[in-house]
């Protein structure tokens, strides 16, 4: 690990400051980024600590949504009352990463902003366009068998790790970004980038910004939601294909879906092509079965990773009828 400088922001504009121009970097809970200092593919200058900033409430607002602030540990979220009730997928879905040790370090802005796990990019020996843009791809020719087969790129096909994130997107959720110039809100589902030609470049956070906040809207589907994870092992591992569903059901219509993949693709991945077989259609094991075809219908396998598309299949399938019981048990 390279030296480098260590300061506490007093405020938020104060953490602004201090990242701006510069190769300084924000730490909260550190939990991907110590680690990857520590392997020297990420190198800052300076780290300013902004664990002492008012981000960790969890409020509810009097449209029956969510503010979550950036601060809040993981494990604050996944066992808040709120969340269990009227947003179990997102509940689910943070309990279902990690350990209880680092989900009780770990942020929601963290989270969102963690790296891949991929070993390519993760061991500075081998070629990766994220970590050194115009190296290679080691993980095209390599071994591939945790990498993506939806949304990569002849530059990368790193999976995106985070499980939160998935079920922020299945519940359309807001992040809250600021910077000197004011305050921008972007859809969950677009704050991740897809790697293209410029993997380096994986959120649509700028040099200097800072994430505030995350608010997730009240809705129909949200309460009937679920997640499940697939993965080699039973516990404090990444997923191999994982899927978070919600359904809005009405007698045994379903007139509102939604589907996001995790472990599959460059970025959490809603498929709009499941979406669309399940709105209007029975909740039965014959639509899910439909849309979960229509979802992996454009994956691509690379050398190693062909399984994968089956897997999130059943993931899909499972989620769905998951999210359907909890309607039925209502």
């Amino acid at each position: 690990m390279l030296p480098f400088d260590y300061t506490k922001a007093r405020n938020e504009n104060d953490a602004m400051d201090r990242v701006r121009g510069s190769k300084a970097v924000f730490v909260a809970g550190g939990t991907t980024l110590i680690d990857l200092m520590k392997l020297n593919v990420m190198l800052p200058s300076a780290l300013v600590d902004i664990n002492s900033l008012p981000l960790d409430k969890i409020e509810s607002l009097p449209d029956g949504s969510l503010r979550v602030g950036a601060m809040v540990r993981n494990s604050d979220l996944a066992h808040h009352e709120l969340v269990v009730k009227h947003f179990p997928v997102l509940s689910q879905a943070i309990l279902a990463g990690a350990s209880p040790q680092l989900r009780n370090m770990a942020t929601t802005g963290g989270n969102l902003m963690q790296r891949t796990r991929c070993y390519y990019f993760r061991d500075t020996a081998y070629a990766c366009n994220k970590r050194q843009p115009g190296s290679g791809c080691a993980a095209l020719e390599g071994f591939n068998r945790i990498h993506a087969v939806l949304g990569g790129s002849d530059q990368c096909i790193a999976t995106h790790p985070s499980d939160m994130a998935v079920a922020l997107v299945a519940l359309d959720a807001v992040v809250h970004i600021k910077s000197a110039k004011g305050e921008r809100k972007v859809a969950a589902g677009e704050f991740h980038l897809l790697p293209g030609s410029t993997p380096h470049l994986e959120t649509v956070v700028e040099p200097g910004e800072l994430i505030t906040y995350v608010t997730i809207p009240s809705s129909k589907f949200a309460a009937q939601s679920a997640y499940v994870k697939l993965r080699d092992r039973a516990s404090y591992e990444f997923a191999l294909a994982s899927a978070g569903a919600a359904l809005e059901i009405q007698g045994n219509k379903i007139h509102a879906a939604r589907v996001v993949l995790g472990g599959v693709a460059t970025k959490p991945w809603r498929s709009t092509e499941a979406e669309h077989i399940l709105t209007g259609a029975t909740a039965d094991e014959k639509t899910f079965h439909a849309a979960a075809e229509a979802a992996m219908k454009s994956a691509k396998a690379h050398k190693y990773n062909g399984f994968k598309i089956e897997l999130a299949k059943r993931a899909i399938t499972r989620a769905l009828s998951s999210a359907a019981q909890q309607k039925a048990e209502a």
